[in-house]
């Protein structure tokens, strides 16, 4: 699995300024983000995006099978640790989500979220934003978790 985070280019800027547009007051967030010494910030789940968290081998798994598709996922962050995989789905999704051992993060839930341009304390990106506000197909992304599951369980 390769991890995509990029530095701050066109790109950089424009997935910045793309997760800062989630955040309530987007001056604040990105304030906050350039002084933290730990390089995230919380933003708001359920307005712009959804996070399915899966657990760390199953996430991990998941994404090397979307990466051999054509199209690329979207943002997809984790800890460093790995323990867990969180992929940003479209608003709404988790609503409509049953998984088990999957859990969703939406609206009147906050997200830890890595700046996309620099390395920060606990968190990063395995896919980075791209700033054209791309999401992973929920769809898509369930029929990878099968597919890894499937082999995590019986080798492949």
């Amino acid at each position: 699995m390769t991890g995509t985070g990029g530095g701050m280019g066109t790109t950089g800027r424009g997935a910045l300024d793309w997760l800062v547009s989630a955040a309530l007051d987007p001056g604040v967030c990105r304030w906050e983000w350039e002084r933290s010494p730990l390089g995230v910030a919380l933003l708001p789940a359920g307005r712009l995006w959804d996070v399915l968290v899966l657990p760390g081998e199953l996430g991990a798994a998941a994404l090397e099978v979307l990466c051999r598709r054509a199209d690329r996922p979207g943002p997809v962050v984790t800890a460093f640790g790995g323990a867990q995989v969180g992929y940003f789905v479209p608003a709404g999704t988790t609503g409509r989500w049953l998984g088990t051992g999957v859990r969703g993060v939406s609206t009147g839930a906050w997200v830890v979220v890595p700046h996309p341009g620099r390395a920060s304390g606990g968190m990063r990106w395995l896919v980075a934003p791209d700033g054209s506000g791309r999401l992973t197909d929920p769809v898509v992304l369930e029929l990878a978790m099968h597919e890894a599951a499937a082999r995590l369980v019986y080798g492949g």
